[in-house]
C-alpha cells in the first residue's frame, strides 16, 4: 500500500504527530506505523495536514467563474491547488439570469482534472439588498424568490450548496426552501436589522457571508448583521483574513467572540488573483489591482488576491492564533458548515486523502486530492 511514510501531522483531536498514513483508492485506509508502506512523496520535516476548503472564491489565474466555462474552471481549479486548496464552491455574483444560468450549467458538467476539487456553488447574489451591493451590480438584484432559485438549481444539475441572501428582502420562504433541501442560507450583502437576522436564523438560517463586509454595521442602538455574527454562536462566520477588508483588531474581535469551529476563512478571490497588480475585471467591472488590493474605480473593495495558506498564515503571525486551529478554520470548518465532514476536512482513517503540506513559513510545498499529487513546488 502507497502513503506517507514517518510524516509530521496534524490529527485534530491528536495535535501534531508523527506517523504513517496508508492511502488505498483514494481514501485514507491507516493512521499508525505501516511497514512495508511504499512513500509516494517526501514531506521532510514540513506539516502535512487536511487540504483547504474555499467556500467562497470567484477565480483565480485569469479566469473567474461566471466566464461560465469548463477552461475557466480548470484554470481556477489548478490554481488554487498551489495554495493548499483541495475543494471549494465555484461562486457566481450577482448577473444577468442568462450569464449566472450558463455559468451554472459550467460547473454542473465540470469534472475537476488535476487541481482543487468543484463540490459544489457559492450563489452570491442576485438576492442581495441594493443597500449593500460591494461590487456586485444592483440593475440585476432581485427579490429573494424560490421560483427563480428552483430554475438556478436546476440549471446547476443541484450543484448550488451556499446561498447569500438578505433576509430583510423578503426571504422568509426562501431560507425554507434551503434549508428543506440542505443548502446552507447565509445573510450577506444585507441591511437587515439584528432582530430580522434572528428571526432568519431561527427559520434556519446558518451563516455569515464575509462578516463585516457589504452588511449592516456594529452600532449600540441597532446591532446589525454584525452584532448577530458576534453573538449568535449557532451562526457560521466567513471572514477574509487579508487585514484589509478585515483589520487585525476586528479579526481579533472575531476570534475572541466565535466558538472556534464556527470561524471559516474564505478567500472571496477574483479572476486578479496570481496576476499581480495592474487592471483586471470582475462582473463587467474594471477593478484595479494594487499593492494586493482589488478595488472598483470609486474605491470600492473588489474581492481579494488572497491565497488561503496566506490567510492561515496572517492569523497565526498577526492575531497569534495556534496553527492547528487557524488550520481547522481553513479545512474542518468550511466541511462543517457545508455538511461534509463525514467525507473531508480532517485527517481521519475512511476520509479522503486531500492534504495541504506546509513549510514553516505556510509556503505550500505539495497538494494531494484523494491521494493523487496535484501540485508540488
Amino acid at each position: 500500500m502507497k502513503g506517507f511514510k514517518n510524516a509530521k501531522v496534524y490529527i485534530r483531536g491528536r495535535g501534531v504527530i508523527r506517523t504513517d498514513i496508508a492511502v488505498e483508492n483514494g481514501v485514507i485506509r491507516r493512521i499508525g506505523d505501516f511497514p512495508g508502506l511504499q512513500p509516494v512523496f517526501d514531506t521532510g520535516d514540513c506539516l502535512l495536514t487536511a487540504g483547504f476548503i474555499d467556500e467562497h472564491i470567484h477565480g483565480a489565474g485569469g479566469c473567474d467563474t461566471m466566464d461560465g466555462t469548463a477552461s475557466a474552471l480548470s484554470t481556477i481549479s489548478r490554481a488554487l491547488a498551489e495554495e493548499g486548496v483541495t475543494a471549494f464552491l465555484a461562486t457566481t455574483m450577482t448577473q444577468s439570469r442568462e450569464n449566472i444560468t450558463r455559468a451554472l450549467k459550467a460547473a454542473a458538467a465540470f469534472k475537476s482534472d488535476g487541481g482543487a476539487e468543484l463540490i459544489g456553488v457559492h450563489l452570491e447574489g442576485p438576492f442581495i439588498s441594493r443597500k449593500y451591493l460591494g461590487a456586485q451590480k444592483s440593475e440585476f438584484v432581485s427579490a429573494p424568490a424560490v421560483e427563480y432559485f428552483s430554475e438556478l438549481q436546476q440549471a446547476a444539475g443541484g450543484k448550488i450548496k451556499l446561498v447569500t441572501l438578505a433576509p430583510e428582502e423578503g426571504g422568509e420562504e426562501l431560507i425554507k426552501d434551503l434549508v428543506a433541501s440542505g443548502v446552507v442560507s447565509s445573510v450577506g450583502h444585507s441591511a437587515a436589522t439584528f432582530a430580522q437576522v434572528d428571526s432568519a436564523r431561527k427559520l434556519g438560517l446558518s451563516c455569515v457571508t464575509h462578516t463585516f463586509n457589504a452588511q449592516s454595521p456594529f452600532n449600540h442602538r441597532e446591532a446589525g448583521v454584525v452584532g448577530a455574527a458576534l453573538s449568535c454562536d449557532d451562526l457560521f462566520c466567513e471572514v477574509i483574513a487579508d487585514t484589509v477588508h478585515v483589520s487585525v483588531p476586528a479579526l481579533k474581535l472575531l476570534l475572541k467572540n466565535k466558538p472556534d469551529d464556527k470561524i471559516v476563512l474564505i478567500t472571496d478571490a477574483i479572476r486578479a488573483k496570481g496576476q499581480g497588480d495592474g487592471v483586471s475585471e470582475l462582473g463587467g467591472q474594471t477593478v484595479f489591482v494594487n499593492d494586493g488590493q482589488a478595488r472598483l474605480a470609486d474605491g470600492t473593495l473588489a474581492g481579494s488576491v488572497l491565497k488561503m495558506n496566506v490567510a492561515v498564515k496572517n492569523l497565526v503571525e498577526k492575531c497569534g492564533v495556534e496553527v492547528t486551529r487557524a488550520l481547522d478554520f481553513a479545512s474542518y470548518n468550511p466541511a462543517k458548515n457545508l455538511g461534509v465532514l463525514n467525507e473531508r476536512g480532517r485527517v481521519a482513517e475512511g476520509l479522503r486523502a486531500d492534504f495541504a503540506l506546509i513549510d514553516d513559513k505556510f509556503n505550500v510545498k505539495a497538494a494531494f486530492v484523494c491521494g493523487e499529487k496535484v501540485f508540488d513546488d
